[in-house]
């Protein structure tokens, strides 16, 4: 009969296995760390060719080296970032060094923030902040027509010059003499071969496609635009043109100052204060692309700034110095038939009352010397 152990002879059992295990794992620890070893570096010696496993497949990697070209891509032509050079119409110059005697807001550099600041100053009134309406759809139209504007107007300028593009098709908006909705004024004059007012919309640009960063960032100046920022530096211009050209209408314009690489203008008058930019923008935004060639071109006077500026000060002129409608106009009762036969209403419209401006002889000479000082009476 096998006697019971006692606790403490299980604790001294307990702590002879224990020593025995630690024993034997001390023994085969340093075989353990070898074979470790062998595991990683055998594989990470071997030759180049016995790494194929990890190739990918012949036909992907065929598949994958057969890419087409860009349009604008030409053999021996073409590196890194060239599309910069294909995708920007006109190079990149130190636009304040090319103006003479103009004022020159370079905002395309370090000193950009002071020369905005020097801008506003000149530019005069700010323009009032856009305010969206309209339907989703007239939304979305509106997004992309100014983007549009943006980006292949002033793709390759600053921040500051794609926010002055922007800023001249709200001002147009908000303007009697354009049309009143974004598409409108970004589309006009789109039907003809040339002569629209905005060069890319008739001259072809749009079948380029967009860089998509670009874009993107296009796309941000005009959302932000139709939120409601103003850009102070353009104030209320309504032109503008690059600066390698001189066009007639120039003279006619005050000049606001030289953003990136175009000029601005605002119209002198009437045309261009703050109380002429006063159309409410209640959306209809018509579609986000060019009007069919076969489409009436427009009279050429709906995009002569001059035309414009005359016709605007015209209809004001007019406005001002009009009779008041008929309809406002009060109508003369009705009669007994012994008034009508006195004269009717003519008769209480103080038009047979005798003249008075006449003046009594005693009293005509009142107020007058009775002799000039100096001379005798």
């Amino acid at each position: 009969m096998t006697p019971a152990r006692t606790p403490a002879f299980q604790l001294r059992a307990r702590r002879r296995q224990a020593s025995l295990w630690a024993r034997l794992a001390g023994k085969h620890r340093g075989r353990r760390i070898l074979a470790l070893i062998a595991a990683v570096g055998v594989p990470a010696m071997a030759a180049p060719d016995d790494w194929r496993a990890f190739a990918p497949d012949a036909r992907h990697e065929a598949a994958t080296s057969a890419v087409k070209p860009m349009p604008f891509e030409r053999a021996g032509q073409s590196f890194p970032g060239s599309a910069f050079y294909f995708l920007e119409a006109a190079p990149r110059a130190d636009y304040a060094a090319i103006e003479n005697g103009a004022r020159v807001f370079d905002l395309t550099g370090a000193g950009g923030a002071a020369a905005e600041l020097a801008a506003v100053r000149n530019a005069g009134p700010a323009a009032r902040a856009f305010h969206s309406a309209g339907t989703g759809i007239d939304k979305a139209r509106a997004l992309q027509c100014l983007a549009s504007a943006v980006y292949y107007e002033a793709a390759s300028e600053a921040i500051g010059g794609q926010r002055a593009v922007a800023q001249v098709v709200l001002n147009r908006v908000a303007h009697p003499s354009y049309p009143n909705s974004v598409c409108g004024v970004v589309y006009q004059g789109s039907e003809r071969t040339t002569g629209c007012q905005f060069t890319f919309t008739c001259d072809g640009s749009l079948a380029r496609q967009p860089m998509k960063a670009a874009w993107d960032r296009a796309m941000g100046v005009a959302r932000r635009a139709l939120a409601g920022e103003t850009y102070a530096p353009v104030g209320l211009a309504t032109h503008y043109h690059t600066i390698w050209i001189n066009p007639y209408w120039a003279p006619s314009l005050d000049t606001v100052g030289v953003i990136g690489a175009h000029r601005f203008y605002r119209w002198r008058g009437a045309a261009g204060r703050p109380a002429a930019f006063t159309a409410a923008y209640r959306g209809g935004e018509p579609l986000a692309a060019p009007h069919p060639r076969s489409s009436v071109p427009e009279p050429a006077a709906a995009s002569d700034p001059v035309a414009l500026a005359r016709a605007y000060e015209d209809a004001r002129s007019a406005a001002i110095g009009a009779a008041p409608p008929a309809a406002t106009r009060v109508p003369a009762p009705d009669y007994a038939p012994a008034v009508e036969a006195r004269g009717g209403d003519a008769a209480f419209t103080a038009s047979d009352l005798p003249g008075g401006g006449g003046v009594k002889a005693e009293y005509a000479n009142s107020g007058r010397w009775i002799a000039e000082p100096g001379q005798a009476r």
